[in-house]
């Protein structure tokens, strides 16, 4: 019989405004989701309700003493889950996927990173659940319990089904094709919410685990054609201009291209590269193009020149597959093929992936001798960790192919003050401000690095490659960013920001500026021809930057992608004499060259399809 007090039923309707409520205020205040209209301010509002409604409305079905304590544990599940976005997002700018959860491996190296991003505010992430724990625990007289009929209950799933598919009938008149669109994580988020994105994420991890199994050669016909159609062969002048040489391959950490020829607080940030950048191959419009793989992601983009994928890190995610990476290709030739970089073998899962990528080396942290005196941040200091590395590279057959991966310049950008060499920047935002006097570290370690190559003799037999891995400073920081660079932070600047230096040096040839519009995913080719290697029978998607005709072309992992006048990113063209929006038309010849390239990177990857190539 029912009562004259709430019922349990309060309980969930309380349960779900309050996380309803909670997770509209994060949309608006921790995330930058951006809102063009009415209606899609609506379709934020509503789309977390019909997830929350049908998951505690599974409480329905219980009696009283399992029904709260479902409504307790669920609560504080999904609380998490919104908070863990929040952290995510608050530095990768991006929602979290299940690949990535499954790269809890490398939180125990995090340290000081996550520590920076979390605050005694983010308390009131958990206020409701607070409050549900309490109401529960004293019982106030407006709650009570009843059991509820199969009417009610059916009543209640209807209700939640049919706000559903009003959520997403309205997302799919606003944005068409949506659920096509897995890479762009904001538009999902946007239009479905962040639970239901988790939940349609789910169904992508265990549709892409089927793909491998289902996977034949015979879906490497077309991708082998394009890739065919789209290659170019080697400059006859550059072809095999540095044969024989020693590769050293720097990742210069968080470093974005802004900072090469600037001044902070009347100081040069990089004076080093500057200068060599004079008797250098300087690539001033070359592009990051990783995803949530970061560093792995750009190792993943030189050594394979296949894009990364949109959700988690390949490291990860396919470790087992067979690639044709540079490493492997350089085997075969005569090389010795080694990885150095000062952190735990197992970070990013590289002990096992460096085996596919078929490095015959990896000195890790148990290959240095690494204190509290010489580490900041993440790790070894980036000046101590080449001093030691030169001795590796003295012990090192020859010739070889050497991959350095830099720390020091990573968030949450900390440094001692007996290392810095220039003041911080002075802004509201102490992550911009932090950034300057790490890159400058860096740019001083390199320096010294270069200066102990000369020394032991190595340094006229190798060519240097540096190259940014990908960007430092997030959009969640475009405030600070557009008060330093004293321009508005547009998505056409956003775009430009993630430019990244690359500098290529070989022994005996002048410096020059190419401004060809390049990515990562060119560098495997071009390393490969520098050396006498001829990749027209590879699957690369990256072409060689020295060669003849190169389309001014690259694609971002996001599906943005620049030319050599124009920018796409978020469904608007932009004009880049201007940096204001163009007729979409300029831009319509290229979307398919973009969504096809990615399109077919993602085929090898997860139907791992390169197992078939031999066969071919």
């Amino acid at each position: 019989m029912k009562n004259n007090k709430w019922s349990q039923a309060s309980i969930v309707t309380i349960a779900v405004l309050m996380l309803w409520l909670k997770t509209y205020i994060a949309y608006k205040t921790s995330f930058d989701i951006k809102i063009e209209n009415w209606k899609q301010e609506i379709i934020l509002f509503i789309n977390p309700l019909s997830f929350l409604m049908f998951i505690f409305g599974i409480s329905l079905f219980l009696k009283e003493k399992n029904q709260k304590r479902y409504i307790l544990i669920t609560s504080f599940i999904v609380s998490v889950i919104l908070f863990a976005n929040v952290v995510f997002y608050r530095f990768f700018n991006d929602f979290l996927t299940i690949p990535v959860l499954f790269q809890t491996s490398n939180m125990s190296d995090l340290g000081s990173s996550v520590t920076e991003l979390i605050n005694l505010k983010d308390l009131l992430y958990f206020a409701d659940f607070i409050i549900l724990a309490l109401l529960i625990k004293f019982k106030p007289s407006f709650i009570g319990y009843r059991e509820y009929s199969k009417v009610d209950r059916r009543a209640f799933f209807l209700v939640s089904i049919a706000i559903a598919f009003f959520n997403l009938g309205l997302a799919e008149t606003e944005r068409p094709q949506l659920l096509t669109r897995t890479f762009d994580r904001e538009m999902l988020v946007k239009n479905i919410g962040t639970y239901n994105y988790h939940l349609y994420d789910a169904f992508l991890q265990s549709k892409s685990s089927a793909q491998r199994a289902l996977a034949d050669g015979s879906e490497l016909a077309d991708i082998d054609n394009y890739v065919r159609a789209n290659y170019l062969p080697p400059n006859d002048e550059m072809f095999g201009a540095a044969k024989g040489k020693n590769v050293i391959l720097v990742s210069m950490e968080s470093t974005q291209n802004f900072v090469i020829n600037q001044k902070v607080n009347g100081q040069e940030i990089t004076p080093f590269l500057n200068d060599f950048i004079k008797e250098s191959y300087y690539f001033d419009n070359f592009y990051h193009q990783t995803g949530q793989g970061k560093t792995s992601d750009s190792e993943f983009l030189v050594e394979n020149s296949l894009y990364p994928l949109s959700r988690g890190a390949v490291f990860f995610t396919h470790s087992g597959n067979e690639y044709k990476a540079t490493p492997e290709i350089l085997n075969e030739n005569g090389y010795f093929t080694a990885s150095l970089h000062a952190n735990n073998k197992s970070f990013w899962n590289r002990d096992i992936m460096y085996q596919s990528l078929g490095y015959k080396r990896f000195y890790s942290l148990t290959d240095y001798e690494v204190n509290e005196g010489n580490s900041v941040g993440w790790g070894m200091k980036d000046i101590e960790f080449f001093d030691q590395s030169v001795q590796h590279l003295k012990e090192m057959p020859k010739p070889f192919y050497s991959k350095f991966i830099t720390l020091t310049n990573h968030f949450p950008f900390e440094l001692n003050e007996e290392d810095s060499f220039i003041q911080p920047y002075t802004s509201n935002d102490k992550t911009v401000n932090n950034y300057f006097p790490t890159v400058r570290y860096q740019d001083e370690a390199l320096k010294r690095f270069v200066q102990k190559l000369k020394d032991e003799g190595l340094y006229e037999d190798s060519i240097i490659i540096l190259y940014g891995d990908h960007y430092g400073i997030s959009e969640n920081h475009n405030k600070a960013m557009s008060e330093y660079l004293g321009k508005e932070i547009t998505p056409f600047e956003s775009t430009q920001l993630q430019k990244v230096p690359l500098i290529i040096h070989i022994p005996g040839q002048e410096g020059k500026t190419i401004s060809t519009v390049s990515g990562q995913i060119d560098l495997k080719p071009t390393i490969l021809h520098l050396l006498g290697i001829d990749t027209k029978d590879h699957i690369d998607f990256g072409t060689d930057l020295f060669a003849k005709d190169r389309l001014d072309f690259t694609v971002l992992r996001d599906g943005s992608f620049i030319t050599k006048d124009h920018v796409y990113t978020r469904e608007t063209c932009y004009d880049k004499a201007t940096g204001q929006p163009a007729d979409k038309e300029s831009c319509e010849q290229f979307m398919e060259k973009a969504k096809n390239e990615l399109e077919y990177s993602d085929k090898i990857i997860y139907g791992d399809l390169l197992r078939f190539y031999e066969q071919q």
